[in-house]
């Protein structure tokens, strides 16, 4: 869901000069990734400070946890079926030395997915063994970082040159597929926290009419309810870009 609702963010548009057809504009993988930075990197430290046996505490953390560990299944899954295969094709020596790296990191970063949502559902049940989910999650965010740092100096840069922007379209087009409907609004709002204010505008310009109207108010005001809920506060750390 978030990427398909930032794939639309024009500004820089990248031509093939052979095809007057207009390239992926990477910017809104950007605020994906400060997305999934902020909150992986605070996941850890909320699930050890929920108190053993507290179920109430353990529910909304583990929620919180289970939608951000799907998001990211999801965003990954769609580079595994649309970008490798896209810039191993086309990306010549330049993808060939650096995509079976990024294959062999979301290898090792669905083996820490999978542990981590094996845990979760017999902690938000019980409120027992927290320490095992946090430290399982603290895997999951080491692995994801080390792979975004690395899709950015590396993957990033080729897909503005190789992958069309109508095929950079299809990756969040997947994750809007399989995503909860009631969960679109709030991962924009996630998105839209730490998100670049001239992607989220030009999102917004090419959305349905009550979208364009409703998303810069209802977004924004879902996420800082539920980040109150998970976080304590409406205005969790803002990590910022990285770049």
């Amino acid at each position: 869901m978030i990427d398909v609702l930032t794939h639309y963010a024009l500004g820089k548009v990248t031509v093939n000069q052979n095809h007057q057809e207009a390239m992926a504009d990477v910017r809104d993988m950007y605020m994906v990734h400060i997305l999934f930075r902020r909150e992986f990197g605070l996941l850890p430290q909320l699930v050890r400070g929920v108190r053993p046996g507290d179920v109430k505490r353990a529910e909304v953390v583990g929620a919180h946890a289970a939608l951000m560990c799907q998001q990211l299944h999801l965003h990954h899954e769609g580079e595994d079926i649309f970008l490798w295969p896209l810039l191993a094709e086309r990306g010549g020596a330049e993808a060939a030395a650096v995509v079976p790296t990024m294959q062999a990191q979301h290898h090792a970063i669905e083996q820490a997915y999978e542990a981590v949502v094996a845990l979760l559902p017999d902690w938000r049940r019980t409120g027992r063994d927290g320490a095992e989910v946090a430290d399982a999650l603290e895997r999951l965010r080491a692995a994801a970082t080390e792979h975004m740092a690395m899709e950015e100096a590396e993957i990033l840069p080729l897909a503005q040159r190789y992958v069309t922007a109508a095929e950079w379209a299809k990756l969040g087009e997947h994750g809007l597929r399989d995503t909860p409907k009631k969960h679109l609004p709030l991962t924009f709002g996630m998105a839209m926290y730490e998100g670049d204010p001239e992607v989220i505008k030009a999102v917004l310009a090419h959305a349905p009419l009550p979208a364009r109207l409703l998303m810069p108010v209802l977004a924004p005001r879902l996420y800082a309810t539920h980040a109150k809920r998970v976080h304590g506060t409406a205005n969790p750390p803002r990590i910022g870009a990285t770049r």
